[in-house]
């Protein structure tokens, strides 16, 4: 009996990503880092977006992306490429509050209204 799979081209591609992600994580190299910063500035992005929009969200996500562990950053990659925005806004969330990210924050949003 042939097995039918249910996924989607689309669907494939992040799953095929997802684990080219998880392989490159498994290995610990400045690569994996780099991608994964990378796929995470996109959920961080979308996230920035959402709760402050009409914001030019990039400086804001730098922030969030520099104030991540390596092991943040690597979930994030994983919420974007899964599309949970629940758990990316969770985490986003969690890392502005360091003060690194408000601080980083701070001075950006500063910066923008000078």
């Amino acid at each position: 009996m042939e097995a039918r799979s249910h996924i989607s081209a689309g669907g494939r591609g992040q799953i095929a990503a997802l684990c080219g992600l998880l392989v490159l994580a498994a290995c610990g190299t400045p690569i994996m880092e780099q991608a994964s910063r990378d796929v995470a500035k996109d959920a961080v992005n979308d996230v920035v977006a959402q709760q402050f929009p009409g914001v030019n969200a990039a400086p804001y996500t730098d922030c969030i992306i520099d104030a991540a562990t390596g092991e943040e950053l690597v979930t994030l990659a994983q919420y974007a490429l899964t599309q949970n925005s629940s758990g990316a806004t969770s985490a986003v969330l969690q890392i502005a509050q360091r003060p690194q990210a408000r601080n980083c924050i701070a001075q950006n949003a500063l910066t923008s209204l000078l």
